[in-house]
């Protein structure tokens, strides 16, 4: 059997895993967004947590996804809660040192010009900081999203969502029938969706970057 054989005879089971894929991507760098946007906005002009905080996230991501994942089973369990807790911390450090970069980068003649005409420090931040360091925050979004949609098929090491089930059954199969194709098509899914992903974020981009920003 073919690979386009493969993937037409077995469609919906690969769109149910594409789509579970698509999911706990979408959460854990939704959860990660929130908390690396945050912790960027109370330490960015304090480079001592700053620092603390880049270093920290950083140093998570040097840990090996198998090891990470294989130490979460006794704590977190199998499944969604294991693979979520583990793309949320290696999403963190392109957002948060995004988001401390694209706050201090920010001109701070508007951020006076902001507290001249009588602006709170909450909005000048949300009115005239956020959205002008928007571009650099939402690039480290994107850096994140891409680097985690591949991790994410290695948390079918810990029964988590995904294409990687398929990924992970071909390799263990291989030399059976049909043991390749579904790792190749499994492979394929997650190039796939990293590129709509991609897309995803160029348009996002479009739609939420006032013209004078884009690059």
């Amino acid at each position: 059997m073919s690979l386009t054989e493969y993937i037409q005879t077995r469609w919906d089971l690969l769109s149910q895993a594409a789509m579970n894929h698509v999911l706990v991507v979408a959460l854990s760098v939704g959860i990660a967004t929130v908390i690396g946007v945050g912790v960027g906005v109370l330490t960015y002009n304090r480079p001592r947590l700053s620092g603390i905080a880049i270093g920290a996230s950083s140093g998570f991501l040097t840990i090996p996804s198998f090891a990470l994942l294989g130490l979460f089973i006794p704590i977190l369990g199998l499944g969604w809660t294991s693979t979520v807790v583990a793309l949320v911390g290696y999403s963190m450090l392109p957002i948060v040192r995004n988001t401390v970069v694209g706050l201090r980068g920010v001109d701070a003649a508007m951020v006076e010009a902001g507290r001249g005409i009588g602006m709170s420090a909450a909005g000048v931040m949300l009115r005239i900081q956020l959205p002008l360091a928007w571009p650099v925050i939402l690039t480290g979004i994107r850096v994140s999203t891409q680097m985690i949609i591949g991790i994410a098929a290695i948390a079918a090491y810990v029964a988590g969502p995904g294409l990687g089930n398929q990924i992970f059954d071909g390799l263990a199969r291989l030399g059976s029938v049909n043991a390749l194709n579904a790792a190749l098509a499994g492979t394929l899914g997650v190039v796939v969706l990293a590129l709509l992903f991609d897309l995803f974020y160029l348009v996002i981009r479009h739609l939420t970057t006032s013209r004078g920003l884009r690059v």
